[in-house]
């Protein structure tokens, strides 16, 4: 029982640390790109990378189908490289829970970049740096708060993902089984204890992350 309660709650966790890695990667860098940049095409631009925020799951869960399956260019490059399509494995439920959650990571860190005076960077260009070292000496480090509350808010949108990796990652126990995708279980099944187990474990989480990111706003 314990083994079989546990496993999927270490998988979310698991799941949600690797996705918001890839996330901050993706979001940090799309928003030093788009904040403080105008350019035609900007908008269109700036709507596709917020989509997934928008997307019911099981649109999300299609598209990621449809551009990862094994009849698909992407789908058949990974087949070729590792020998085995992406769907239905761990990796699945990582590629589903990054991109539903990238889009607040990006949203956090543009506002925090975004609110950063213009004449503090624009002194440190003008005293010899370089963009890349006004990015990463000046902007980055003043939106530090930020760039915290879209980790912690990207972390807890990845580990509660059900709909998309439902679809695309499956629900395969000690493989693939995250803990929403457990309690749709359990609920099927007409296990309610064990149901309830996971709910509050996964309210517990969550209810830490967003106290954290409170407490992260109240001491700006």
């Amino acid at each position: 029982m314990a083994a079989s309660f546990w496993s999927p709650v270490l998988l979310s966790a698991q799941i949600a640390v690797v996705s918001t890695m890839i996330v901050a990667l993706a979001g940090i860098s799309a928003a030093v790109f788009m904040a403080k940049r105008s350019f035609k095409g900007k908008v269109l631009l700036e709507t596709f990378l917020l989509l997934p925020l928008v997307f019911p799951p099981s649109v999300t869960g299609f598209l990621l189908i449809v551009v990862f399956g094994t009849r698909s260019p992407a789908g058949q490059l990974i087949l070729t490289i590792f020998g085995s399509p992406v769907m239905f494995t761990w990796w699945a439920g990582v590629i589903a829970s990054s991109v539903v959650a990238f889009p607040l990571m990006y949203q956090a860190v543009k506002t925090g970049l975004q609110a950063i005076d213009c004449d503090i960077e624009d002194a440190a260009k003008v005293d010899g740096a370089g963009a890349g070292k006004v990015i990463w000496h000046i902007s980055l480090p003043l939106a530090l708060s930020s760039i915290l509350t879209g980790l912690i808010l990207s972390f807890a949108r990845a580990l509660g993902e059900f709909g998309a990796t439902l679809m695309f990652a499956g629900n395969i126990p000690g493989k693939t089984q995250t803990v929403p995708t457990a309690i749709y279980m359990a609920i099927e099944s007409g296990d309610m204890e064990l149901a309830w187990m996971w709910v509050l474990t996964i309210v517990a989480l969550s209810f830490i992350m967003l106290a954290a990111v409170s407490f992260h706003s109240s001491r700006k």
